[in-house]
């Protein structure tokens, strides 16, 4: 049942809701939405959405895509058919349910879309560029407000973004106190981390490597690395959510922009290490679209551990 709005607030609800349209022409107008294609590329503001959805997930269902697009199943089938048509997606039968199609998109439909994808990040990064980071942050923080109180499951708000000053420090304690407390693994783990980052803060670039801290109500929930292994092969290191901050789907933010520079920046594969033990991450991992490629033992850590290698073809 929807609520009731009482007499005396109905000039606030109707404030409320002309806010809410001033700030929908705003930003529709702000952000260039109101063009009839997708910077003047083929597709219509719907088809690109589908097609990021695609390529961004690792082989969903076209019910699943409906349903978090909010489309008419046959409205997007029709799209569907376009596409396959023009040769940007493929089709796999759901082992799971024959019935089902998992969809993937193909070279071609990642080449046709990265025009598209380049010119929306540039877009963005210049309504950033000329604020302060304490602005950029609050800019956020808002527009997760906005989503946990209007989507499907209320969520408690959390941001991504570069390291600051004290945040590498932050990444070797964090994981030197989860895995001794949570695993009882030793001093050599939190060596071993500290390791990583002096290096990738001394070799850093850039433009095809990154470090996400996952902050929540002024707090450090999160982090993950992006290292370079080679010319060809990206390497995803030091994943960690919080205890508290769990099942929020920060874990699966954090790789996620991980898999979105390793495509930006040229890789044909992400590489990462893990171990059996840690099955949260494990199932970030294959939800992502990594497999499992080759196990192995040790006791680096105290306890015997089956480490696991990990690996994502772009």
């Amino acid at each position: 049942m929807a609520p009731t709005v009482a007499p005396n607030s109905d000039l606030r609800f109707a404030e409320r809701i002309a806010a809410i349209r001033r700030f929908n022409r705003f930003y529709t107008q702000r952000i260039g939405l109101l063009q009839e294609g997708v910077y003047k590329s083929q597709f219509s503001l719907t088809q690109a959405r589908v097609l990021y959805e695609i390529i961004h997930r690792d082989k969903s269902t076209a019910t699943e895509v409906a349903k978090d697009l909010g489309l008419d199943p046959g409205y997007l089938s029709r799209i569907l058919r376009g596409f396959e048509v023009r040769g940007y997606i493929a089709r796999q039968a759901s082992e799971r349910d024959g019935r089902q199609s998992l969809l993937s998109a193909t070279p071609r439909g990642r080449d046709s879309f990265a025009p598209i994808e380049a010119q929306t990040n540039e877009d963005v990064a210049a309504l950033l560029r000329d604020r302060e980071e304490v602005a950029q942050t609050r800019l956020c923080e808002a527009m997760y407000t906005i989503e946990s109180v209007l989507g499907p499951e209320p969520r408690v708000p959390f941001i991504l973004r570069a390291p600051q000053p004290g945040d590498m420090g932050w990444i070797v304690s964090s994981h030197g106190v989860a895995y001794s407390r949570e695993y009882g693994w030793n001093e050599q783990l939190e060596g071993l981390t500290a390791e990583i980052v002096a290096a990738f803060v001394r070799k850093h670039d850039p433009r095809r490597e990154g470090c996400w801290i996952a902050e929540r109500a002024g707090r450090n929930v999160g982090c993950v690395l992006l290292v370079a292994d080679s010319n060809e092969v990206a390497r995803l290191r030091l994943l960690l959510v919080e205890p508290e901050a769990r099942g929020l789907g920060i874990g699966a933010r954090l790789v996620d922009e991980c898999i979105r520079l390793s495509r930006q920046g040229g890789y044909r594969k992400v590489t990462l290490w893990t171990h059996s033990i840690l099955t949260a991450a494990r199932v970030i991992y294959e939800r992502a679209g990594f497999h499992l490629v080759s196990t192995f033992t040790h006791d680096d850590f105290g306890p015997e551990l089956v480490g696991e290698n990990w690996d994502l073809e772009l």
